[in-house]
Formats: C-alpha cells, structure tokens, sequence
C-alpha cells in the first residue's frame, strides 16, 4: 500500500518530468534511487518559484505564501502531517542526506527578495543574490551526490554562481520586460551601457562589449566550480558533468547569436541535452569550456 510519502515522491518524479528542463535530462545520469531525491529537491525549487511568481497573486499574497512555504518546511521536518504534495518525500531526503534546513531558509529568501523589482549595485551584491537563488542549491545537491572533501562546499557555491550568471545572460530580455536588471549598476556604467537600453532592447557595440565582459567572467566561475568533480561521490560525477555541459552550451549559443538575447528565447534542444546526459554518463569528464582561449577587455578566458 503506497503511503504519503511514497505518493510524495511520485508527485515530484512526475513534476520535474514535465517541468526541469535543462535539469531533468542532467538527472538521468544518476543511480535510480538519487535520481528520486534529485527529483524531490527540483520540485520543492520549481513550487517555491512559482510562489514567487505568481501572477494570480498580490505581492501581500506572495509574501504570506512564501511565509507559510517556511513554516510548513519547519513542520513537516519535525514529523509533523501535511496537505503539500511536496513535503513529504522533501523531509525524507533532507533526513537521509543530512541537508541542512538553512540552506533551503536561503532558498526562500532568495525568491523573497525577488518580489520586487531591485537592481544591484555590485557584482558583490549580484554574487551574494546568486547564493541564495543558487549557490544554496548546489550545496543541497552535493549532499544529495555525496562528497568526500569539504573543498567540495565552496565550490558547489561557484557552480550556481556560474549556472545563475548564465541564466541572468540568457533572460536578460524577459527579465527587463518585467523591469528586473540583474546586471550590476556599476558595470553598465562602465561600458556605457543603461537600464533604458536593455528596457529598450538596444544591441549595439556598447551592448556586446558588456556581454563580452559578462561571457568571458562566467567562464572563470565555471573553471573554478570545475574543480567540485574531484571532491563528489563518484555516483555524483557524470550529473555535475552534464549540467556543466548543458549550461556551457547555452553560454555559446549567446555567443553565436552575437549576443542577442532580446528576439527569442536562448534554448538547448531536447535532444541535445539527451546526448549531453549520454556522453556525461559514458564518456570523459568536463573540465571547462571548448572555445579558444582568448583575451576580452582583459580577462583571460577559456573557451533552453
């Protein structure tokens, strides 16, 4: 007889099937029971997100909900009955696997702060974004994964800092149509580049310049991150390995579109993320970016 849990589990599979996108074929390089839990911590994501963003909600509402989100969390991880479809089988894996509630706390305050339209002065305070909507998850997968070295712990960090950095670039044209610039301030400024531009949806050279920069410094996070590989479980190798390869791709797909990230959505095919799981799983591990190393506006780089 299938109990709460069992059905919570399910719910998850089943959600992250419809819904994980770029995630969902990474998950498939994982051992059955991992790939579950995977399943289980993307969900808990995608409905934390969606109490974000909901449309049909007013910004009171969305706060209150990501309040009880809290609460419930709290609950459900003291054993306590619950009417989500999520916490049941999200409590298991957090038991099993040792995850600290703190980092799913960050998590929700993440999407908290994302309430509102904001802007970022600095990349220190883009960075510091980035750990709550990112970098708190990939702590919460190497947990999951398994690690032997807790050099893995900052570098799980990196890796949704290099994740986050190239989805900001890639969403950059949705994300001003509802007046969010996560490009820090001080870098538009820089390359004389505005809000009202990217409002705007300018593509000039100003405009490739600042993506250039943007590109070249995502590069150096994914080479830092890359070294998390050699501090995982082995069963957690080919799913890092193919998420790197996933997300790497997007990044080059900006670059031949000469950036423009403004006429239509920047995506990987389904197919090709298939192939990327299959090669993850079966083939040499990922160590970086494959383009030329290169020089832009100073910083050495290496390469939906």
């Amino acid at each position: 007889m299938k109990t709460a849990v069992d059905d919570s589990y399910s719910y998850c599979q089943s959600l992250a099937r419809r819904t994980g996108r770029n995630f969902y074929f990474s998950f498939l390089t994982l051992p059955r029971r991992l790939f579950r839990d995977m399943c289980v911590l993307y969900a808990f994501m995608r409905h934390t997100d969606d109490l974000g963003d909901s449309d049909e909600r007013t910004l009171a509402e969305r706060r209150s909900a990501l309040t009880d989100c809290r609460c419930a969390l709290d609950a459900a991880l003291q054993g306590e009955s619950t009417e989500s479809r999520i916490l049941p089988a999200l409590a298991d894996i957090m038991v099993r696997h040792a995850i600290p509630a703190e980092y799913l706390h960050d998590v929700i305050a993440g999407v908290e702060s994302d309430l509102t339209p904001r802007e970022f002065q600095s990349f220190a305070e883009l960075s510091r974004y980035c750990y709550h909507v990112a970098g708190a998850v990939g702590l919460c997968c190497i947990h999951i994964w398994g690690f032997r070295d807790e050099r893995a712990v900052p570098r799980a960090i990196d890796c949704g800092l290099a994740f986050q950095l190239t989805n900001i670039l890639r969403d950059l044209g949705e994300d001003a149509r509802m007046d969010r610039v996560y490009l820090p301030r001080d870098e538009l400024e820089r390359f004389g580049y505005t809000a009202d531009d990217l409002y705007q949806g300018v593509q000039d050279e100003r405009f490739r310049a600042l993506m250039q920069f943007q590109v070249a410094r995502t590069r150096e996070h994914y080479a830092q991150a890359a070294e998390l590989h050699d501090y995982l479980s082995p069963a957690g190798r080919p799913v890092l390995s193919s998420m790197f390869r996933i997300y790497s791709a997007l990044l080059r797909e900006i670059e031949k579109r000469d950036y423009d990230v403004f006429s239509k959505r920047v995506r990987v095919s389904s197919s090709r993320k298939l192939a990327i799981a299959w090669t993850s799983l079966f083939g040499r591990r990922f160590r970086g970016t494959s383009s030329p190393a290169r020089t832009v506006h100073g910083t050495q780089i290496n390469a939906d």
